[in-house]
């Protein structure tokens, strides 16, 4: 049966897709050969790309039939053309310069919003992926190299240019991720000298040409320079992932530090409302909050960040915010069982599609990326009992981009955009995009 399911696979699922040239590599089309589609449940594969050479593909924004993807090893920004999602087009590379990390990025109204900071990954010295996860930042570089730290803004109206009209510097190591769905706000995580890890960074947009840090806030212990002392135990990392809104409430995921709502309604004064931190008993790693405003809910992810399940079963929880100063988790999205995945890679959740304006948009309908397990999509109508509706577990990459010592080679798919009509942009942090269609 595996014979014959690989020739049908080699007869009829095999995709090469060649790209328009490998920006800033070669000026020859390059064509990328991907052994299978991988395996789909109410989900479509229609194509592949290699991302023009750099398959290290981290977040991912759509504007003007074009996708702008970070990068989490190569230091830049690829442009695609996706005219024709069957056959993405890369047409443009940015880069802050080598060293310089920017893999998350925020696109509104023809504008982005860029991360810059240490590329952090390139200057430690762990011996595996869990000294990423399990250090704070101040204390990680040990192999320091010149880098750009602060939040560049880029004028993309031409698609297949990204303009630098602003640059607002950030001494520290530099931005992590930030929200910013269009507007006056951009919500920032970012390191800032004196203090161990990333903070919540408020900037002002209101003079696109001159953004302005209006207010910081941190958890207690984060700042070192004033003498803080952190009460976190050692191996545990605590550093804002990063925050999302919803109106005048603020979203904040705080890596082994918990889950935070704040009320943002004076820029200048962000107030807490509540903490929550479920870890212990749970793993931690907590990373994306999604509010769904209308329903009263969250769903927050615990990032998987250890290979062969070695720290256990990380979970999406479902929380009942309705009253903000007191949030309950409910329930947690089902683990996907349909095979081993703790026999190889990371196996768990990492990232939500985070219903941006634009975007396809469902407060009952959650898209997420679980690593080696794929994507994942959930129906949470009865928030009380989530089932799982549709799944896609990709083929496993080629080679290891990952710099780092001791990772095994597996799929780790990362972050999904999903727009209006159910197409599914799917980056992997060794394996390039996919682009699926749901069917649901």
């Amino acid at each position: 049966m595996r014979g014959l399911l690989g020739l049908a696979a080699a007869a009829g699922s095999v995709l090469d897709v060649r790209s328009a040239g490998q920006i800033g590599r070669s000026s020859q089309d390059s064509r990328t050969s991907i052994p299978s589609n991988g395996i789909g449940r109410r989900i479509r594969h229609l194509s592949y790309s290699d991302q023009g050479g750099r398959p290290d593909g981290v977040q991912i924004m759509v504007n003007r039939r074009h996708v702008y993807v970070g990068h989490m090893f190569n230091d830049g920004v690829t442009i695609l053309d996706a005219a024709d999602p069957r056959r993405l087009k890369p047409v443009g590379f940015f880069t802050a310069g080598a060293g310089t990390r920017t893999h998350h990025l925020q696109v509104a109204d023809d504008v982005m919003l860029l991360a810059n900071g240490a590329n952090i990954v390139a200057m430690q010295s762990y011996d595996n992926m869990r000294g990423y996860f399990e250090n704070n930042l101040a204390d990680s570089i040990t192999n320091r190299r010149k880098f750009r730290s602060g939040l560049s803004i880029h004028d993309i109206s031409r698609p297949a240019e990204m303009k630098e009209i602003a640059f607002l510097e950030m001494p520290g190591f530099g931005i992590n991720r930030l929200w910013w769905p269009g507007g006056r706000y951009a919500y920032v995580s970012a390191h800032f000298d004196g203090f161990i890890d990333h903070i919540l960074c408020i900037v002002d947009l209101k003079e696109i040409m001159k953004p302005e840090i209006v207010s910081r806030w941190w958890l207690p212990g984060m700042n070192r320079a004033a003498g803080e002392t952190p009460t976190f135990r050692a191996g545990r990392r605590v550093a804002l992932h990063h925050m999302i809104t919803a109106g005048d409430r603020g979203y904040a995921a705080w890596r082994d530090g918990g889950f935070t709502i704040h009320d943002i309604s004076d820029a200048a004064r962000p107030k807490l409302l509540s903490h929550i931190n479920w870890s212990p008993p749970f793993p931690g790693g907590t990373h994306t909050p999604l509010p769904l405003p209308g329903r009263n809910l969250a769903v927050v992810v615990d990032e998987a960040n250890a290979e062969k399940c070695a720290k256990g079963t990380f979970y999406t929880f479902i929380v009942d915010v309705r009253a903000p100063e007191n949030p309950v988790p409910i329930s947690t999205l089902p683990t996907p069982r349909d095979r081993d995945f703790c026999s190889a890679g990371v196996f768990g959740p990492h990232n939500l599609h985070e219903n941006r304006p634009g975007s396809f948009r469902s407060e009952e309908i959650i898209f997420a990326t679980y690593n080696n397990a794929g994507l994942r999509v959930f129906d949470i109508r009865d928030a009380f009992a989530p089932k799982e509706i549709a799944s896609w577990v990709p083929p496993v990459p080629q080679k290891l981009i990952d710099p780092r010592p001791n990772v095994g080679l597996a799929a780790k798919t990362c972050d999904v955009y999903v727009t209006t009509d159910g197409l599914m942009y799917v980056t992997d942090w060794n394996g390039g995009m996919h682009v699926l269609q749901y069917e649901g």
